[in-house]
């Protein structure tokens, strides 16, 4: 049994088969594989993308949903300890999707099941399957992983899209460009990730002209939900926004990424661009995931 918690669970091999499935589901959504088969999909925090996108998946592949999106109406509201949660429903489901607030959370929860788990993000942490859907992605609209530029922008220590996904890229020749203010900055532990795999990265605090020689422009929300003191957000929250004049310079092949939802960090005049891609990336999770369990049920 094998579950998916950081996307350092998936081999290089596992992620190109899960890209190559995730083209195949594309092409064909209507594969009814999952038919007779029951998924878990229990929410400890608030979801719209994820969720909506991992329900579609399992619904495409023939299978069935169960589960919560507030935590207040479970009995962990009586004083239900995680793990006997997740016993508990191991019981009815083949596969368990979830998201939880606590950094752990859900290696903590592989570590107990008897059926795979499938992290949907955990705290700060790892979400694992917007990265199968970011590399899906830049793979649809580049044509490769190799020799690419990505540019992140934003909230790059406690966004942990930006983690898994640089993560996953490192498996590949890139090379990156981060910009974010030292508040923010990437931490230490993912740029000694580069530095050991001998990765280019460099750091600039200047969004307009750094993003002129990126392939990817992965743009992120500063999350006030991360913040103990309101005033260090309010602080950081407006540093960084893309407006459709600065990306006059940059590359004609540039796609714009969002791990979504936005707030202010992109302007409304970007959306009509065509290097705008943050809707059909949002679109292709649909796709990835139904790819991801597939892989983890040996379908």
């Amino acid at each position: 049994m094998k579950s998916l918690v950081s996307i350092t669970d998936f081999s290089k091999q596992d992620i190109l088969s899960v890209l190559e499935h995730a083209a195949n589901f594309e092409k064909d959504s209507r594969q009814r594989l999952l038919q007779g088969k029951v998924v878990a999909t229990l929410f400890f925090e608030p979801s719209t993308r994820t969720r909506l996108s991992f329900e579609t998946a399992i619904n495409r592949l023939g299978g069935r949903v169960i589960g919560f999106s507030d935590a207040n109406n479970t009995s962990m509201a009586k004083g239900e300890t995680l793990k006997d949660t997740i016993m508990m429903v191991a019981n009815y489901a083949d596969l368990i999707v979830m998201r939880h607030p606590l950094e752990g959370a859900a290696r903590y929860a592989s570590e107990i099941s008897r059926i795979p788990i499938i992290n949907a993000g955990d705290g700060a942490n790892q979400h694992p399957t917007q990265t199968l859907l970011d590399l899906y992605s830049i793979k649809k609209t580049q044509g490769k992983l190799d020799d690419l530029n990505i540019a992140m922008v934003g909230d790059l220590k406690y966004g942990r899209t930006v983690h898994s996904l640089l993560q996953a890229m490192s498996l590949f020749r890139t090379s990156f460009t981060f910009i974010a203010p030292p508040e923010l900055a990437m931490p230490g532990e993912y740029k000694n990730l580069l530095a050991k795999k001998k990765l280019q990265y460099s750091e600039h605090l200047d969004l307009e002209g750094s993003i002129n020689d990126a392939d990817i422009i992965y743009m992120t929300r500063v999350q006030r939900e991360r913040f103990l003191d309101p005033m260090e957000y309010e602080k950081v929250k407006q540093l960084y926004v893309l407006r459709n004049s600065m990306l006059s310079n940059t590359r004609p092949n540039v796609k714009i990424l969002h791990p979504l939802p936005r707030v202010n960090e992109i302007n409304i005049d970007v959306d009509s661009n065509p290097k705008a891609y943050y809707f059909q990336q949002a679109g292709n999770g649909v796709f990835a995931r139904m790819a991801a369990i597939c892989h983890l049920l040996n379908l």
